[in-house]
């Protein structure tokens, strides 16, 4: 009985996170107005993979990706006009709402951003 248990644990875990995997697309307010970014997410059990994309940074890999239930974290490495740019993001699913708060790694850390998003595929 005890095993069973755990596996029905087990798998309530795999399915909230399958709800993460696929196409979202984000929002935040900056400095200079509304920025917009699209993320795909890719689950295998709590490791969380993919990649993100802006008009701003371009394309990049999501990296160190983890997935606790509706809770997600990640980081991705841009090219900023020539400067690498390391971002932390940090966020939960509900449903198909996204809301992350990223922001700057290393150099002190800086301004955190937040962003909210719907999930389209």
């Amino acid at each position: 009985m005890k095993r069973v248990l755990i596996l029905m644990a087990m798998f309530a875990v795999a399915a909230v996170a399958a709800d993460i995997a696929g196409t979202w697309k984000a929002s935040a307010e900056g400095p200079n107005g509304t920025m917009e970014r699209t993320f795909v997410f890719k689950v295998d059990g709590n490791k969380l993979t993919g990649e993100t994309a802006s008009a701003m940074l371009g394309k990049s890999t999501i990296t160190d990706g983890k997935v606790d239930g509706d809770n997600l974290s990640f980081t991705i490495t841009a090219d900023l006009q020539g400067t690498e740019l390391k971002l932390s993001y940090k966020g939960k699913v509900s449903g198909a709402d996204l809301h992350l708060t990223s922001e700057r790694v290393g150099d002190g850390g800086g301004q955190s951003i937040e962003w909210t998003g719907k999930k389209v595929q």
